[in-house]
């Protein structure tokens, strides 16, 4: 117990604090323990680097470390390919496009094979896919995993965490999951999708596992979209300076993006109005 007018009023103030801290995360929904993390780090430059890298790969997908080299070059950054695949490695990205598999898989992930090629997508819970993205920030960057439903791009959950771990990713599904159900979850051969830790709650649900091929850009590409809707219309305009300013921001604009923006493949209705009605808009089959 403190037994000072000084010890009493430090304790006080811890308190004091606490209680703040705790309010605040209540009134922007975030986790109280994602209020501390401290955001990925890397040289201002480095920094820089990453932050046109991240814009040009959602405009090419395509480029690899060697492609995304030239392009620095020819905008005035003297890089080596050796920084570029090292930054590129930090951000989670590599090149999307059919490729041999060379990676040496885990021997206690196992990847299971895609689902959804010449399936017709027809009703809401359908199909479900996720994904992880890089997000740039000032002084940093976090990593965003999100889960949309395919028929009406609603995103069904999301969450943030400054390393590129399974336990963000099991926490966005485990939400998603209470929203309702997939007949059948898509997902890249991503570690943190592949983990006995992700695909355990996919298997206890009853639901079917999916798997892109690797390297395929279009087996995912729902997701894909919303990541570039995300970006240039709001994570490039603001640049977010600390987790709590970004985790009200991303509340913000999925909001906006589920309940607000309409989508034209959506006969111009919004994610919530299709996935609450089940509305068919017109008529597309997976890739």
């Amino acid at each position: 117990m403190p037994e000072t007018v000084e010890e009493k009023r430090q304790l006080i103030e811890v308190e004091e604090s606490q209680i703040s801290i705790r309010r605040q995360c209540e009134l922007v929904g975030l986790n109280r323990a994602s209020y501390y993390y401290e955001v990925g780090s890397e040289t201002p430059e480095n920094l820089q680097l990453m932050r046109l890298l991240d814009e040009q790969y959602m405009r090419t997908p395509f480029y690899g470390y060697r492609r995304m080299t030239v392009w620095l070059r020819n905008e005035g950054y003297p890089v080596n390919p050796k920084r570029v695949a090292r930054l590129m490695g930090v951000m989670g990205i590599e090149a999307l496009y059919p490729k041999a598999q060379t990676s040496v898989v885990n021997p206690g992930h196992k990847i299971y094979p895609y689902l959804l090629r010449g399936v017709k997508i027809e009703r809401p819970n359908q199909v479900w896919s996720t994904d992880i993205t890089y997000i740039p920030m000032t002084g940093g960057f976090m990593y965003l995993t999100a889960v949309i439903d395919w028929f009406s791009r609603y995103v069904l959950a999301w969450q943030l965490s400054n390393t590129l771990d399974s336990l963000f990713c099991v926490e966005a599904l485990t939400t998603a999951l209470g929203l309702g159900k997939p007949e059948i979850f898509n997902s890249d051969q991503g570690v943190q999708f592949t983990s006995l830790d992700f695909t355990s709650v996919l298997q206890r649900a009853e639901v079917q596992i999916s798997m892109d091929g690797r390297g395929r850009a279009l087996d995912n590409i729902f997701i894909e979209r919303f990541w570039r809707s995300l970006k240039y219309e709001d994570i490039y305009l603001y640049g977010y300076d600390t987790v709590p300013a970004l985790w009200q921001g991303l509340t913000r604009y999925i909001d906006f993006y589920n309940f607000e923006r309409p989508h034209q493949s959506l006969a111009n209705q919004t994610p919530a109005h299709v996935y609450s009605n089940g509305l068919a808009t017109s008529e597309f089959n997976a890739f």
